[in-house]
C-alpha cells in the first residue's frame, strides 16, 4: 500500500507551513524558530519534508563538530515534527529512515539525537553509543548511531550549531 504522503528536500517556500507544523506538534514555536535559524546560519545538513498537498512533517539534521576527532563527520537529528493529524501513520519513521539513508550515502559517520529512547531505538540509536560523547545534553535521552566504522570512534566533546544555544 502506497502512503498518502511523499518525502522531498525542504524548499524555501515551505517555511510558513513548517512553522505551522512545528507549532501544532509542540504547542510552541521554539522548534520552528530553531529550524529557521539553522537554515539562516547555513548549519542545516539535511532538511526533509513529508507532504501531501502541503507539508505535514519535517526532519532536520545539522552539523556537529568534534574537536578531538575532526575526521568524524557528525550531525544532530533535531528537530522532528509531524502534524498531530498525521501522527501514528509511520510518517515520522519514514522521515528518520530516509534521512539516515541519505546521510549514510553522503558519507556521514555519526548521528546524535536527544529524544525518547523507545522511539529512536527502532532506528539503531542507543544511549550506550552516546556515552563517550560530551554534550550539553548528556543523560539517558542522548543517543547516538554510528553510520560507519569511523563513527564508532567518536568520543569527547561535541559542539552543536549556535542556534541550539539560543533555543528557549
Amino acid at each position: 500500500m502506497r502512503p498518502e504522503w511523499q518525502i522531498r528536500p525542504a524548499r524555501p517556500g515551505d517555511r510558513a507551513a513548517l512553522h505551522a507544523v512545528y507549532a501544532a506538534a509542540f504547542g510552541q514555536t521554539a522548534e520552528a524558530l530553531l529550524v529557521e535559524r539553522l537554515q539562516e546560519d547555513g548549519d542545516l545538513l539535511l532538511s526533509l519534508v513529508a507532504f501531501t498537498d502541503e507539508p505535514v512533517g519535517h526532519i532536520a539534521f545539522s552539523h556537529l563538530t568534534m574537536p578531538e576527532i575532526p575526521t568524524v563527520r557528525a550531525c544532530a537529528l533535531a528537530p522532528l515534527a509531524v502534524d498531530p493529524a498525521w501522527q501514528k501513520k509511520g510518517l515520522g519513521s519514514a522521515l528518520v529512515d530516509e534521512g539516515l539513508r541519505d546521510l549514510k550515502e553522503a558519507g556521514l559517520d555519526l548521528v546524535v539525537v536527544l529524544g525518547e529512547p523507545t522511539y529512536y531505538r527502532r532506528f539503531g540509536f542507543t544511549a550506550q553509543a552516546a556515552k563517550p560523547l560530551r554534550t550539553p545534553y548528556d543523560g539517558p535521552y542522548l543517543q547516538a548511531l554510528a553510520l560507519s566504522d569511523e563513527g564508532h570512534l567518536a568520543r569527547g566533546p561535541i559542539s552543536y550549531a549556535r542556534a541550539f544555544a539560543e533555543l528557549r
